[in-house]
């Protein structure tokens, strides 16, 4: 399991070392195919502004889960690094609990239960709920990748400020990606 002196690091770090690790919620996910980093330098980051009260767990203590609600339907999830940084997981290869992920999110080809940061939180069951949670401790698991893995990297997706920072790390070939790199 990873302890919370790995995610003590800044977030580029955090999520290249991410690639190919294990995300367990209950015991339901798998391996962690795609993410993308912020920090509070970052225009397009929640922490970029400073604390608030939806990103306070941003500037908390590392190895915490950052759950926020975008377009007031999806929940994503951030593990947090430094304080005022953190990496959302974007994509997960389904690899424990499909069945339940396929009640949660319908019967549909496994490769798209958890290709997108609103499916892969509506697939784990995370909700604001999770918010603030230890990443080293039940109901969440983070196991470290078993070997090394080919990165991708490039733009994130979905933004409008500071999109030139080539920030989203994905696992080279995979297809269960949110979408495939350029």
């Amino acid at each position: 399991m990873l302890s919370k002196s790995f995610f003590d690091r800044p977030a580029p770090d955090v999520s290249r070392d991410l690639i190919g690790a294990t995300l367990l919620y209950e015991g339901v996910g798998g391996m962690i195919v795609e993410v993308e980093a912020y920090d509070e330098a970052d225009p397009a980051s929640h922490s970029f502004a400073g604390p608030t009260p939806r990103n306070r767990v941003m500037f908390g203590p590392a190895g915490h889960a950052y759950v926020y609600k975008i377009y007031g339907i999806h929940y994503c999830l951030n593990f947090v690094c430094r304080p005022g940084s953190a990496v959302l997981i974007r994509a997960v290869e389904p690899l424990h609990g499909i069945a339940t992920m396929q009640m949660r999110r319908g019967a549909m080809p496994e490769k798209n239960l958890c290709s997108g940061p609103g499916k892969l939180a509506q697939a784990l069951g995370i909700d604001l709920t999770q918010n603030g949670l230890a990443l080293d401790a039940p109901p969440f698991e983070v196991l470290a990748a078993d070997g090394v893995h080919e990165i991708g990297m490039g733009p994130r997706i979905g933004i409008t400020k500071g999109v030139e920072t080539p920030w989203r790390y994905v696992l080279s070939g995979s297809r269960y990606l949110s979408k495939p790199m350029a």
